[in-house]
């Protein structure tokens, strides 16, 4: 089951990697929040496809109510803010430098349970998130004439993508996680379809060819989704944690091979304190949880 869930794990890593060369591809010709309001769309039916199909969801009446809607709907708004910083860092950037800064939003994670959930964060995994953003300082590179504000916009996501992944912890286990991600998409939906509808910039769609390239990101990227919850649930979440780093060299080959690009100078050695950092935290909660089911043995 194991080495089920990290293959699992990886082949979401790495569909998510070719949702964002896609987003990528398309936002030469479209805005960001339209793409948004299409990924979120068309990435439902993944979700919908599995809880159409749920035996436990037939079992339970079919019942599509939860008891923190306004919270799942919520993560929607949430949702739509990363997304739209990580999709116009995706136009703007070299696609492995917008992914590895992503990355930090484990860290973000970590410095968020404090005031959010009342965790106490030791000096390990202080040190890890002091490590890690050292990392996402480096990749940035702040101090030279190229820097540019763009490069705080996957950081921004990363904020608000740990927001979303800490908000989770609040839904109770026996919630369906489909119905739980659909809430969330409707709330993806109607959030982008305001900021679409104030900036006023929307492109109308003609091509065919444009509806099915929307169409396959949408069902890549929530494909990638269920693949990720699935494979969380299938063994222990800190197990699996340090295969996302895959994301990395995934990134850099598409952005490489589809766009030329080649982002050496700006990846290292930042790339190397954020992972560092990131895979501490994942230790170091791995070693707590262990410590505290050994406690109670």
């Amino acid at each position: 089951m194991f080495y089920r869930a990290v293959a699992t794990v990886i082949l979401a890593i790495f569909l998510f990697d070719v949702q964002g060369a896609l987003i990528k591809h398309m936002g030469g010709r479209y805005p960001v929040e339209q793409i948004a309001l299409y990924r979120n769309l068309f990435g439902m039916l993944p979700h919908v496809l599995v809880l159409v199909f749920s035996a436990s969801w037939h079992r339970g009446g079919r019942s599509l109510k939860l008891d923190l809607w306004q919270l799942a709907l919520g993560r929607g708004v949430l949702l739509i803010f990363a997304q739209i910083s990580f999709y116009s860092a995706l136009v703007h950037m070299e696609m492995a430098t917008a992914t590895t800064l992503a990355f930090s939003g484990p860290l973000f994670v970590t410095t968020l349970s404090v005031p959010l959930l009342g965790h106490r964060v030791g000096w390990v995994r202080g040190f890890a998130v002091v490590l890690g953003f050292s990392g996402v300082v480096m990749v940035m590179q702040p101090g030279r004439d190229a820097f540019n504000l763009v490069a705080l916009l996957p950081v921004a996501a990363a904020f608000f993508y740990a927001l979303t992944s800490i908000s989770s912890r609040y839904f109770r286990s026996e919630d369906s996680t489909a119905l739980i991600s659909i809430y969330a998409s409707v709330g993806a939906v109607l959030a982008s379809l305001v900021v679409v509808v104030i900036n006023g910039t929307p492109v109308v769609l003609t091509s065919l060819n444009d509806w099915l390239w929307f169409i396959v990101m949408g069902s890549v990227g929530g494909t990638a989704v269920y693949l990720l919850i699935s494979a969380y649930r299938m063994t222990e979440p800190s197990s699996l944690s340090p295969f996302e780093y895959f994301g990395i060299p995934f990134s850099f080959f598409l952005g490489w091979w589809f766009f030329a690009e080649t982002p050496f100078d700006s990846l290292f050695p930042g790339v190397l304190f954020i992972v560092s950092g990131g895979l501490l935290v994942v230790w170091r909660e791995r070693y707590l949880q262990r410590k505290s089911v050994g406690a109670g043995t």
